[in-house]
């Protein structure tokens, strides 16, 4: 909470009739995002192009919000945007590191170049909102120390993390020089319900597809934080709120560090299994091998995250058993829909 004047500001009272537009709201994040907001009495509008996200993401909030199918290459900013919103969450692009290796040049257009298309209309229109950008660990490459705080050098080893990296400098040049209200929040390794990649779910398929033996990429020494997706969009919506918001950015994360041999094992414990680890000794290009977190900025905001890996690991496991088949049609969601 924050203090205005005399009085306690609550998250409910900050939020509520809050006219929010979140992209890649159909996302594995962004669905989240777009829960809890509306939770809090946001009128949330989101734009995604369903080529990762779903409409199944989001059926919790039908009828309360609206979605515009749209790619963030090609969308008018000036026209979507107008005067209609309060804070824009922009979460949309390429969310992982392999594509990037494999088609740099399309990550670039939809990291760097659609967030610079966003943020130069932003500039143009003199917003005098609130912008949230998603970021990534990836910035930071192999640190030069450790735990990893926001002043270390980012030396990104793969394209993802130069784009994102790039884009951030962007937000926060145009907050410093152009008085945008900005910030942008690197996130660490996340999971949870409806992260169909990443490695708590590729452990968790080939866990449930042969519980007698179980790949794992590495030596399993790599070192990850892992971070429930709702402690990050609590981090998220804290930020828009009570960030400064001149383009600093944040790391996001637990705070505490595991392996993935240690991910592996509490997995197995939640589903009982104990399984042959086998290790492929190799890791992909562009994987950094150790990242532990210094989160002492955003816990001085007053987030502090309360939920356990383990507890974290059962909710996942929980909605891996009942999740629906991938990119299911279902009827309308929202208020409107083009």
């Amino acid at each position: 909470m924050k203090w205005w004047g005399q009085r306690q500001v609550t998250d409910q009272e900050f939020w509520q009739d809050k006219r929010v537009l979140v992209t890649g709201g159909a996302g594995f994040i962004g669905s989240h995002l777009v829960e809890e907001l509306t939770r809090e009495g946001a009128q949330v509008t989101v734009i995604d192009d369903l080529s990762t996200g779903h409409r199944d993401n989001l059926l919790g909030v039908a009828g309360k919000i609206t979605l515009q199918k749209l790619d963030i290459c090609h969308v008018a900013w000036p026209e979507l945007l107008g005067d209609r919103y309060d804070v824009v969450f922009h979460l949309a692009g390429n969310a992982y590191v392999p594509p990037s290796v494999e088609r740099p040049g399309w990550d670039f257009q939809s990291n760097l170049q659609a967030t610079f298309r966003l943020v130069e209309a932003l500039r143009q229109m003199q917003w005098p909102g609130r912008l949230i950008y998603a970021s990534s660990a990836a910035v930071y490459g192999n640190p030069a120390r450790l735990p990893i705080c926001e002043e270390d050098p980012t030396l990104p080893v793969s394209p993802y993390g130069v784009a994102k990296l790039a884009a951030e400098r962007y937000v926060a040049v145009y907050s410093q020089l152009y008085g945008l209200k900005g910030a942008s929040l690197r996130l660490f390794s996340l999971y949870g319900p409806r992260q169909r990649k990443q490695v708590v779910y590729d452990l968790i398929e080939k866990i449930v597809r042969n519980p007698g033996e179980l790949p794992i990429y590495g030596d399993g020494t790599q070192v990850r934080d892992f971070n429930y997706v709702e402690e990050t969009v609590r981090a998220a919506m804290l930020v828009a709120k009570d960030g400064a918001l001149r383009g600093e950015v944040y790391n996001v994360a637990s705070g505490l560090a595991c392996t993935i041999r240690e991910l592996a094992e509490s997995l197995c414990r939640v589903l009982d299994v104990q399984p042959r680890f086998v290790y492929s000794g190799s890791v992909r290009p562009g994987d950094a091998q150790r990242w532990t977190v210094n989160i002492a900025r955003l816990t001085a905001l007053g987030y502090l995250p309360e939920m356990s890996l383990e507890q974290g690991l059962r909710r996942t496991v929980e909605w891996f058993r009942t999740k629906p088949p991938c990119g299911r049609e279902k009827g309308p969601i929202c208020k409107d829909e083009w």
